[in-house]
């Protein structure tokens, strides 16, 4: 069985899996704390939780690193090291920051419908187990 992003693959939706789309905001709102490595990044994505302990794919977080650079949402630079490689230390930009407020809004319009349906889906479990 594979796993990916601490999920295995072909799980039902149900289970939640989807959640690693949430990964973009996720870094965003790590960043926001200072500039990180890559590696500090998934370490902390782990502690989150949408990843339940289980830690995302790094790839994926480097992919979507690289994506966030791309649309300016963040900058990175090269931080040499005496006793090791260089690292690349990612930091947000201006722009990741208002991307960021952007992705609050909409994830605060998300819970408020996943809370209203909830509550619907309550009313016919109560109607069921009432029959």
């Amino acid at each position: 069985m594979t796993v990916t992003s601490g999920r295995k693959q072909g799980a039902c939706p149900c289970e939640g899996g989807t959640l690693e789309r949430l990964i973009r905001p996720a870094v965003l709102i790590l960043l926001t704390e200072g500039p990180q490595y890559g590696y500090r990044i998934t370490r902390r994505l782990t502690e989150m939780p949408m990843f339940a302990g289980e830690k995302p794919n790094a790839a994926g977080v480097y992919r979507c690193l690289k994506l966030l650079a791309q649309e300016g949402s963040v900058t990175s630079e090269w931080a040499l090291s005496e006793s090791g490689p260089a690292k690349r230390l990612y930091i947000i930009t201006p722009t990741g920051e208002q991307c960021l407020a952007s992705w609050l809004m909409t994830l605060t319009q998300y819970r408020e419908a996943v809370d209203a349906l909830l509550a619907l889906g309550q009313q016919a479990v109560d109607r069921w187990r009432a029959e």
